[in-house]
């Protein structure tokens, strides 16, 4: 990577993301409450999301005072530069509620609305993924790249459920159609965890409907970056509707195969 100013925003986003992280780990409190609800009271937002959107914001600005910020917590400004900070401070918010170690930190960074920059931050697992557009992406400095493809029906592929019932009800139809065609599914309850374990060769593929930019932002990069496809529906790029991410050779069936059973709508 020889582009300074994309180095500059890789250094912040590391940065941001490991203090973001150390504060989860470290600050998780013994009576962890809920501080609010998001979509249904089930899909629940904790005094720590709050905090860490607090902390990442508050360092970013320091050295980029003019970035626009779009965070999950209520994070929004169109800023002047024409970069614009994507932050989810707590992908897992549930895990992370009841002691679970799949969560993660994702920050991505996008200039004229372009993702450049993703870093996802794991600390339970002691993990930090980072990719720069056209630069590969890389795990605690070492480069990532996805698994060779196996036949469909050999695929190890992840997924998550939405936390409104009727939308989970499809959902789990879905998933009920889809398994036989697959090796197994996997639900971890991180879609940026998701993302960067089809990066690392740990998934063949990842599936999910109702994310929002700050679930993929990071976590897409990545595993584009580690030599996977993303998408949504056929020809369309990944987003609310439906995100898919898969090696090469898995990908396209797999897109398809969603497709077919409706994975795009309730």
């Amino acid at each position: 990577m020889t582009d300074p100013a994309l180095t500059e925003l890789l250094d912040l986003a590391l940065e941001a993301a490991r203090r973001a992280g150390a504060l989860l780990r470290d600050g998780r409190p013994a009576d962890l409450g809920v501080a609010a609800t998001k979509s249904s009271p089930i899909d629940v937002v904790t005094e720590m999301d709050i905090a860490a959107e607090k902390l990442i914001t508050g360092y970013l600005s320091d050295f980029r005072p003019d970035d626009g910020f779009l965070g999950e917590e209520g994070a929004s400004s169109p800023g002047s530069t024409g970069i614009r900070w994507v932050i989810d401070p707590l992908d897992g918010t549930v895990n992370y509620l009841y002691g679970l170690p799949t969560w993660a930190v994702s920050i991505a960074a996008e200039r004229d609305g372009e993702r450049v920059v993703g870093v996802v931050e794991a600390p339970m697992r002691r993990e930090t993924y980072q990719a720069v557009l056209g630069g590969g992406a890389y795990a605690n400095g070492n480069a990532l790249r996805c698994r060779p493809a196996p036949p469909l029906d050999q695929a190890l592929v992840s997924t998550g459920f939405n936390y409104v019932a009727h939308v989970r009800a499809h959902q789990a139809d879905v998933a009920q159609q889809l398994i036989p065609r697959l090796r197994d599914i996997r639900r971890s309850g991180s879609a940026a965890v998701d993302l960067c374990d089809v990066a690392a060769g740990r998934l063949d593929g990842f599936y999910e409907r109702g994310l929002h930019p700050w679930d993929l932002a990071a976590g897409d990069l990545i595993a584009r970056e580690a030599g996977a496809l993303t998408g949504g529906r056929p020809g369309l790029p990944a987003d609310g509707d439906l995100a898919v991410a898969a090696v090469p050779g898995v990908f396209e069936p797999l897109q398809a195969a969603l497709d077919e059973l409706g994975a795009w709508h309730d």
